[in-house]
C-alpha cells in the first residue's frame, strides 16, 4: 500500500519530518518495484537516514574548505 499526504507507516511517526518524507518516498518506490511492505518500510527509513547523514557530511566538508582560504 503506497503512502501519501501524511499517511505513513506508524514506525515513521516519531521521525523528523524531512527523514519521514524521504523515507516515505523511498518506501513507495520500493513498493512499486515489488518489495514487500515490511522491507520497504525498513529500507526506506534506513536509506533516508543515510541520505541526510551523507548530505550533512558533504555540507560540513564544503564549509570547512570554505573556511580554509589562504591568507
Amino acid at each position: 500500500m503506497p503512502w501519501y499526504n501524511g499517511n505513513y507507516p506508524p514506525s515513521y511517526k516519531n521521525q523528523p519530518v524531512k527523514i519521514r518524507n524521504k523515507a516515505t518516498e523511498i518506501a513507495n518506490e520500493l513498493l512499486l518495484n515489488g518489495s514487500g511492505e515490511g522491507v520497504a518500510i525498513a529500507t526506506g527509513l534506513k536509506r533516508a537516514r543515510e541520505f541526510y547523514k551523507e548530505q550533512e557530511a558533504a555540507s560540513s566538508k564544503k564549509k570547512s574548505a570554505h573556511n580554509k582560504r589562504p591568507s
